[in-house]
């Protein structure tokens, strides 16, 4: 009982030290202006091998990093890979300052293909040292810090850049100094104890379990130590082989409820399309409107839009709906809003309507993955929450790299970037018209269960595949 009182007296520390790091590793006033660096005389690569041959190394570096970083971050405890990614923004913003060269701009991909697949070391940690009723707090801490920092290094490169006239250089001299920083706050992070799975502490101290704030997680904690109790009583010597097993029940379980697996396929889909636009859209801007002979004002939209999508995620909060009812018919809309937005980058020459396009592609996103992540949460524990997570975001790389070869890449068709937002828009297009005529399906099933409720209806609730089961039970063999 002390034991619990003490640590649950010292979630400060960790959380002012994490949230600093978030800060400075955000402060990166360089990142609205990467392809105007690129493309101008400081690099002077072309737009095409910027396509082509420079960003695509992210998508697949993140691919193939994915994976292994997501087992050894759990598998160290979290602090050493939150170390890594200190390191790998600096070497990345060392590069992008003094390395010449598509190649070495490749190895810049590469790291910050690292980057990326390390951000899951950032959100994990808090759960290992702070206790579970500090949670919700400090996960809004950590993620707002890290919203503040992007919009206020947008606002600041485009102050730098339009009154101050900044070379783009100076930016990235900024934003490695900042990075630096955030590497410094890392390493006194206090090194957790535990870890959700390949380091935990008895079931008697239940450190890593959701506050009990409604039935299901209760059920789900009460269900999750039986599963535990389960995969070890076979006892596999490996302890990596019983965490497999473990991981690879519980996923079984999750996504056999067609709520869940619903959501979960919209989040990966819409995940990569959301990542693949971000990261060509600067080179469709600087199509549109040249950034030599242009004034441009990415980082002031970049601001907006991200300030947009914090508003757009804020007021889901507010907003009294049945998601299990109308949830699809949300994503369904506000995918054709995505598809809009990318249809209208394609077909204008107004940089302007570029500009405005973005504001609502990216708050239509950010509207619609709070809701999805809230619905997959709140019918999960914390450790099929990340296991969840882990895989729609595996799967979504999978889909951006499929995206990647076959529309960018040279070895498939190669196209243009205009025209690449067109088959962007396309596929959103085709999300929308899936989930429209599924929320169709579900609500005339809903008002027809309603008008008609038949005894075997009544006896068997959970027959309907729109229905919810718990999934946080565990089958019993």
């Amino acid at each position: 009982m002390n034991c619990c009182q003490t640590s649950s007296s010292h979630w400060v520390f960790p959380t002012i030290i994490l949230c600093l790091f978030g800060f400075f590793s955000m402060m990166k006033p360089s990142e609205p202006f990467v392809v105007p660096y690129l493309a101008g005389p400081d690099k002077n690569i072309s737009l095409s091998v910027i396509t082509k041959d420079i960003f695509p190394v992210w998508t697949y570096s993140y691919l193939v990093l994915l994976f292994p970083v997501f087992v050894l971050t759990d598998y160290v405890r979290y602090k050493p890979v939150i170390v890594l990614q200190g390191v790998s923004f600096i070497i990345t913003w060392l590069l992008l300052l003094f390395g010449q060269g598509v190649m070495c701009m490749q190895v810049v991909e590469f790291f910050y293909g690292m980057v990326t697949a390390t951000e899951v070391a950032y959100y994990a940690y808090i759960y290992s040292v702070v206790s579970p009723e500090h949670y919700q707090r400090v996960s809004s801490y950590c993620r707002s810090v890290t919203l503040v920092a992007y919009t206020a290094a947008s606002v600041l490169a485009q102050l730098l850049v339009s009154l101050a006239h900044l070379s783009y250089f100076y930016l990235y001299v900024i934003s490695l100094v900042s990075v630096s920083i955030a590497f410094i706050f890392s390493l006194f992070l206090p090194m957790p104890k535990k870890s959700m799975f390949f380091h935990t502490k008895p079931n008697k101290e239940a450190p890593q379990k959701l506050p009990r704030e409604d039935a299901v997680l209760g059920e789900t904690q009460k269900d999750h130590k039986g599963l535990g109790n389960q995969l070890s009583s076979p006892k596999p010597s490996n302890v990596a082989l019983r965490v497999f097993m473990q991981w690879f029940q519980d996923l079984k379980e999750c996504y056999s409820s067609k709520h869940l697996f619903y959501w979960s396929l919209w989040w990966a889909f819409s995940t990569a399309g959301f990542n693949q636009v971000l990261n060509y859209v600067q080179i469709l801007w600087d199509f549109k409107a040249p950034s030599q002979s242009s004034t441009i004002y990415n980082g002031a939209v970049e601001a907006l839009a991200t300030f947009g999508g914090a508003i757009a995620a804020f007021t889901v909060g507010y907003v009294k709906v049945n998601w299990d009812l109308l949830g699809e018919l949300a994503l369904g809309i506000f995918s054709a809003a995505d598809a809009g937005s990318l249809f209208l980058m394609h077909f204008t020459t107004n940089i302007w309507v570029c500009y405005a396009s973005l504001l609502i592609f990216k708050s239509s996103y950010m509207l619609l993955i709070t809701i999805a992540a809230f619905q997959i949460a709140v019918h999960l524990s914390m450790e099929r929450y990340a296991l969840v997570f882990g895989i729609n975001t595996f799967i979504a790389l999978v889909i951006q790299t499929i995206m990647t070869v076959t529309v960018v890449d040279d070895r498939g068709l190669g196209l243009p970037v205009s025209i690449q937002f067109l088959v962007y828009g396309s596929y959103f297009s085709v999300i929308a018209g899936i989930f429209l005529m599924r929320s169709f399906y579900t609500i005339y099933s809903a008002k027809c269960r309603k008008n008609k409720c038949s005894p075997a209806t009544d006896q068997n609730p959970h027959e309907s595949g729109d229905s919810i089961p718990d999934v946080s039970t565990v089958t019993q063999v």
